[in-house]
């Protein structure tokens, strides 16, 4: 069985599309799965939303990414783990070729994202940008990530010194393993953060994290991008 781990925090509006993504993708690569949704303390009807489509729900009052996602993986009962964002849409291209690559003695792989919804032309450019230099560098997305559970014991999951970036830290841990392989089929996941927030604050934000060595991570604070729960009303992928 393969299990499908989803980071929730007031992700009522995004959430119905990805789990009816997930289960498409999962029947459609004919796979036997569970979804764990690891709701971290949302204060809107995600938890019910989750449960009212098959999903296990995995409470937790953490208030961080990482914790989520370890907090969902030990949950699960599949020796195959997705991790995939709650505004994130999948096919069952992924998974048969998620599949694969494991089969093959990959220690996990990811995947690119494609935007959904409209943006503005400088946030598109910025985010091309940032993406060739991101994926070039053979590094995975939190949006989709896979690995074994064996693998995922042998990093010590997400490390929750950081919330944010963490991807990055177990992209690394992976590779320390293995060989980690990005699959030629992008995820299509929400493009909110560039409508809700201005380019100069991303690109700002990003920076800052970048001159502190990391240090800029190991906290909640001043990481709005990541953390302010601002939600749009209306899905741009539903």
């Amino acid at each position: 069985m393969i299990s499908f781990v989803v980071p929730a925090y007031n992700e009522e509006l995004e959430l119905p599309a990805t789990l009816a993504s997930i289960k498409r993708a999962a029947e459609g690569a004919e796979q036997q799965f569970e979804v764990i949704v690891a709701d971290d303390g949302s204060t809107d009807r995600t938890p019910e939303i989750a449960a009212a489509m098959g999903a296990r729900v995995v409470p937790l009052n953490r208030r961080q990414i990482a914790a989520a996602r370890n907090g969902g993986a030990r949950e699960a009962l599949g020796e195959i783990l997705f991790f995939i964002d709650a505004d994130t849409r999948i096919t069952a291209a992924h998974v048969i070729n998620a599949l694969a690559i494991l089969r093959n003695g990959y220690a996990g792989g990811g995947a690119r994202m494609v935007l959904d919804g409209k943006v503005s032309p400088l946030a598109r450019l910025w985010t091309g940008i940032f993406c060739v230099m991101y994926f070039g560098a053979n590094l995975g997305a939190g949006a989709f990530l896979f690995t074994t559970r064996v693998n995922f014991k042998k990093t010590g999951g997400f490390d929750e010194r950081y919330f944010a970036g963490e991807e990055v830290y177990f992209t690394q841990a992976l590779k320390k393993i293995g060989r980690f392989r990005l699959l030629k089929e992008p995820v299509v996941t929400s493009a909110r953060k560039l409508r809700m927030h201005s380019a100069r604050d991303i690109l700002w934000q990003c920076i800052r994290i970048t001159l502190s060595g990391g240090r800029a991570v190991r906290t909640r604070e001043k990481l709005d991008i990541w953390y302010d729960g601002k939600r749009e009303r209306v899905s741009a992928g539903s």
